[in-house]
């Protein structure tokens, strides 16, 4: 029941050595959804043996090239490779217009159909399936290139049966998937037996958010309210707050700020400037709000367990 983010690249426009651009995969019980795709994500898909051939949807939060510099790559190794079934792309629509100009020039094409889903400037899930949906929502950076969030929500699961109870009580297998949806059981001889005596509660769902290149607005928090693991955004410390601003970024104090105020239960902070040799320095600043926080670095996995409300790094 695995709920596991990979982090591709933590650092922010200009990789370093140690650093690369922003990308992502996170695991929803086997389902890989890459978010972000940073020139060199398809090494760094390698290199933390990332079984990519399982993405079937790439969430990309704005067209500023350490974001999506990397897309036209992977998806030709893909094709290349003999891939057949679909690939769903979430994006800026003129996303859509980039990919096919370049193919144009290249008198080429993907052996596989790409769709596109083209991201408004409102709150909507753009995604859902029977086990996790995806919501996206607005955040503020350059006027030129409108940037969404992205809010990965497990749905809640079915309860769980105990099977000896079920058993003693000779519930009939067909009645199974009712206990299962919380409905009481009637034996043959009218006793009504409560479907807390024969199940118990499932594990509480769990869920993600990713908030990269944004101003802070302290309104965002509403959009990931309860949301078990945040990454946001922090390219510069408070000292260069004003470089924050110019640039409409976010510092990791202000992402402390809005981890708080959202009820976050964990933070994490990327997309560091390579002012920093090491981004560490910026942890105090971000601990002293929200004590709950960690730095991520490229090959860092966090995972979110399916019955502890706690979440863990997981090496």
């Amino acid at each position: 029941m695995k709920f596991e983010l990979t982090i591709l690249g933590s650092g922010s426009s200009v990789p370093t050595s140690n650093r690369n651009s922003a990308a992502q995969v996170l695991n929803v019980l086997e389902r890989q959804f890459l978010i972000d795709c940073a020139e060199a994500t398809q090494h760094q898909l390698r290199r933390f043996h990332v079984p990519y051939n399982k993405i079937n949807h790439i969430f990309i939060s704005h067209l500023h090239g350490d974001h999506f510099f990397g897309l036209m790559g992977f998806l030709s190794t893909l094709s290349l490779q003999g891939r057949r079934g679909e690939m769903h792309i979430y994006a800026d629509g003129r996303l859509q217009e980039f990919l096919q100009c370049q193919m144009k020039i290249l008198h080429s094409r993907f052996l596989f159909p790409v769709v596109f889903h083209a991201l408004g400037r409102r709150e909507e899930t753009i995604y859902e399936d029977k086990v996790v949906s995806v919501t996206s929502f607005p955040l503020k950076h350059h006027y030129e290139a409108p940037v969404c969030g992205f809010l990965f929500r497990e749905k809640e699961r079915e309860r769980t049966i105990l099977k000896d109870m079920a058993s003693a009580w000779q519930v009939p297998l067909s009645f199974m998937q009712y206990l299962k949806q919380g409905a009481d059981y009637i034996t043959p001889e009218g006793e009504i037996v409560s479907n807390a005596r024969l199940t118990v509660d499932p594990p509480p769902s769990r869920s993600y958010a990713y908030m990269t290149d944004t101003l802070f607005r302290e309104r965002f928090a509403a959009y990931v309210q309860g949301v078990d693991l945040l990454y946001h955004e922090a390219t510069y410390s408070k000292a260069d707050g004003l470089l924050a601003k110019e640039t409409y970024h976010s510092t990791a104090e202000q992402a402390a700020i809005l981890a708080k105020l959202a009820g976050a239960k964990k933070l994490l902070l990327g997309h560091f400037s390579a002012r920093y040799t090491d981004p560490s320095c910026l942890l105090p600043e971000a601990q002293a709000i929200f004590p709950d926080t960690f730095i991520c670095a490229d090959g860092d996995r966090y995972e979110v367990p399916a019955v502890k409300r706690e979440t863990y790094f997981n090496g």
